[in-house]
């Protein structure tokens, strides 16, 4: 049995095999591979007896659900009015240009994922972004490039 497959399993006998255990499924399946892939989502039809369609259009529906693979940080910058009023367009121009990719790219050695997205719950201290699970909030073009910085040497 391929290793998805069994992990698959695994959160299936864990959560329940009904349509309204998907979305917690699915985010394990992030958690412990970085991305959901077309086999990983055939599976899980399979285990909760739904259509692969219904999988698919799940997962690419939340912004978090990755649907290809990422880099090992993962930078979401927000998109909101809040922070593009407040800056988010030099935000990520000092983004872009210090790793040298553009939205919805990632670096040439797998360390860094760029993506713009909708609110991450931070409008009130806009510009904000996440690098995985990490908030980082009320951005200058300095703050960035320090946070960068600190990244770049792990």
């Amino acid at each position: 049995m391929p290793d998805q497959e069994k992990l698959v399993k695994e959160l299936a006998d864990k959560h329940g095999r009904k349509r309204e255990f998907l979305l917690p499924i699915l985010q394990e399946l992030v958690y412990e591979k970085n991305y959901l892939t077309d086999e990983s989502m055939r599976y899980v039809a399979k285990e909760l007896n739904i259509s692969a369609a219904d999988v698919y259009g799940t997962a690419s529906f939340y912004t978090f659900l990755d649907t290809e693979l990422r880099g090992k940080y993962v930078i979401r910058v927000c998109k909101t009015i809040s922070c593009s009023m407040k800056g988010k367009d030099e935000i990520l121009h000092v983004i872009c240009d210090t790793l040298k990719i553009d939205v919805g790219e990632t670096t040439l050695d797998k360390k860094f994922s760029l993506l713009a997205t909708n609110c991450i719950g931070w409008c009130h201290k806009a510009p904000a972004m996440l690098i995985n699970d990490i908030p980082f909030i009320e951005l200058t073009p300095s703050k960035v490039t320090k946070i960068l910085q600190d990244y770049i040497k792990r």
